[in-house]
């Protein structure tokens, strides 16, 4: 223990760690939020909860709607603007639900097939898909496993094509970024961000280069279970403990 410390301070002065401790304000309430998007047409933030409930708030945290849409155990969300969808991950099934940003209404669910190259790297149960994002063409999911690859029920990014017409998933390829717990996923700017529970860390990754460019380290009684970035580069991340927060000018 007293080693890692050590190794924390050094990281934290040598500028790989960086400390947003004092940044982060909490500007909503939400029970068991676990996933959050930013909608740049609309300028508003779409978060999603444990028990299968959506909101869409304000970027100062006002809720502006919320719907019951129905025994889920939703772990992620992101919007598409042009085609006015929200994809929901749906932990333990590993489906993704595709809703309207307009009314909420149900559109169709996806099934995500678990294996990739004979191993089961999505798990029934508790350790499936935790997050989800959207770039071009691919969709990101990741699970909130602690095991590496490639062990079953392995901590990776799983990659499908962003293709709705299809009802059943295959995994494309996989991303091994040698984390834990990675229970949130946003794009800003092409660069991809992760955010660990388990270590209350941001990760920015560079995916031409399967590599790490920074971290960032988070308030560890928080557990952050979704991240996404507004067009101004404020952070946001929704929490367990039923915290929406956000970390202004986080990306300038």
């Amino acid at each position: 223990m007293k080693m890692k410390r050590i190794l924390l301070i050094i990281l934290i002065f040598s500028g790989l760690v960086q400390n947003m401790l004092a940044k982060e304000i909490i500007i909503s309430k939400i029970q068991e939020a676990s996933g959050i998007t930013y909608s740049e047409k609309s300028n508003t933030l779409f978060v999603v909860a444990d028990e299968g409930s959506i909101y869409e708030l304000t970027l100062e945290g006002k809720i502006l709607r919320q719907k019951e849409i129905g025994k889920y155990d939703f772990e992620g969300v992101a919007v598409d603007d042009k085609k006015d969808i929200l994809l929901v991950a749906i932990e333990g099934k590993d489906k993704i639900l595709v809703l309207s940003k307009k009314n909420f209404k149900k559109k169709k669910e996806i099934s995500i097939k678990r294996e990739f190259n004979g191993i089961k790297v999505l798990k029934k149960g508790d350790d499936g898909i935790e997050a989800i994002a959207i770039l071009k063409d691919k969709i990101y999911l990741s699970n909130q496993s602690d095991k590496p690859y490639p062990k079953e029920d392995s901590s990776v990014i799983v990659v499908i094509d962003y293709d709705l017409k299809k009802k059943k998933q295959k995994i494309k390829e996989i991303i091994n970024h040698g984390y834990k717990d990675i229970a949130g996923l946003t794009f800003y700017k092409n660069n991809l961000f992760m955010v660990s529970d388990d270590h209350s860390l941001l990760i920015e990754y560079d995916l031409k280069k399967q590599k790490t460019k920074k971290e960032y380290k988070l308030t560890n009684y928080y557990a952050q279970e979704g991240i996404t970035f507004d067009k101004k580069g404020n952070l946001y991340i929704a929490d367990d403990g039923g915290n929406i927060l956000k970390i202004k000018d986080f990306k300038k």
